[in-house]
């Protein structure tokens, strides 16, 4: 199940109870071994409140699902969070690469999915290519991970045939120049038709002159992210991988800053809505165009009606929401609309949770 499908089927669920575990954790001994004690602490935590808030026959195998978790996760393969989702009828564990701020234990009739929304909307899938003129790979990447290399009719690519070994020729450079572009040019071609598959942007891992020479000679430059430059001494997967995930992630900085000026232009078109009540009314009719929430607001609710909710300060409260922001984020994402969670304080000019309205 790819990860889009495993974030729908969790917004879907509704049952009694819905138990998810979030936590941050460590990539290295011995920090991941505290992993170990807090994820024993949650799970004791979670079982005793289920136990207590609950009828034991009617939430029977979730408690044993409960008592079984932790045999199941290795923290030597832990990331920066970890999260559980657990119910009679389900069982995820999702580890991520983003540190949580909703870190605890969240009982509810739906799933807290609000950090495998933000997970969702800075998971960048796209390909990166390792170009020289002595051959050129192009391989499929996620974030800082590499999935696949592509192997088809075209790549990986030989070495450049277009090499001139007359010593006349070669001393020419505009000949040579000619020769290294038409180079260029095939390899674009190729680059064209995965993009035409896939639909993925490309990173590209080169030279300077060879990143230049390849945006004059493509047939759209703009699927082309950037480039970092080649190190020949270090150019194993990890580590050119490494390159690209700082193009990346220097991107979605920009788009998060560009999504809070847009923001902002449109308080003067009248169509941002700050009350969270207004936010969560509209974002279940389809009006979300644009959600920003601070990584650090979180609000506990108790529905009155479909449309209605009472804040409350505690979340362990019968029937409480644990955070109606993870509701308000599916809703609007679901119905094409944009969802960001930020760090950055210009947002709080607004206010901590803001929704632009397509009307």
């Amino acid at each position: 199940m790819n990860f889009k499908k495993q974030l729908e089927k969790l917004a879907h669920e509704t049952s009694t109870p819905c138990v998810t575990i979030s936590l941050n954790t460590h990539r290295t001994h011995p920090d991941n071994v505290k992993d170990e004690l807090t994820l024993k602490n949650l799970l004791k935590e979670a079982k005793d409140r289920v136990s207590s808030e609950f009828d034991k026959r009617s939430v029977a195998s979730l408690l044993e699902k409960i008592d079984q978790l932790a045999s199941k996760i290795d923290v030597n393969y832990n990331l920066d969070s970890l999260h559980i989702f657990l119910s009679n009828d389900t069982e995820e564990i999702i580890k991520s690469a983003w540190t949580t701020t909703n870190q605890g234990v969240h009982i509810s009739s739906n799933f807290a999915i609000r950090s495998l929304i933000k997970l969702y909307s800075r998971s960048e899938n796209y390909l990166l290519m390792l170009l020289s003129q002595s051959g050129v790979q192009l391989y499929e990447a996620v974030n800082d991970a590499i999935i696949k290399e592509i192997s088809n009719e075209d790549f990986p690519f030989s070495e450049n045939e277009h090499y001139i070994t007359n010593s006349d020729k070669a001393s020419d450079g505009k000949q040579v120049d000619n020769m290294v572009r038409e180079f260029l040019n095939k390899v674009d071609k190729a680059l064209m038709e995965v993009h035409n598959e896939t639909g993925l942007p490309c990173v590209v891992v080169c030279t300077e002159d060879n990143y230049s020479r390849l945006q004059q000679v493509a047939d759209r430059p703009s699927i082309y992210l950037g480039y970092s430059a080649i190190d020949y001494n270090n150019a194993a997967t990890h580590q050119i991988v490494k390159q690209s995930w700082e193009i990346i992630n220097d991107l979605q900085t920009q788009r998060r800053a560009d999504a809070i000026a847009e923001m902002k232009e449109a308080v003067a078109q009248a169509k941002v809505l700050t009350d969270l009540q207004e936010i969560y009314q509209a974002s279940i009719d389809g009006r979300g165009d644009l959600l920003i929430v601070h990584q650090k607001f979180s609000q506990a609710v108790i529905m009155k009606d479909e449309r209605t909710f009472d804040l409350i300060e505690e979340a362990s409260q019968p029937n409480a929401i644990d955070d109606i922001t993870s509701n308000i984020a599916w809703e609007v994402l679901s119905q094409k609309g944009r969802v960001v969670f930020t760090a950055q304080e210009d947002i709080k000019d607004l206010g901590e949770i803001v929704l632009k309205v397509r009307y």
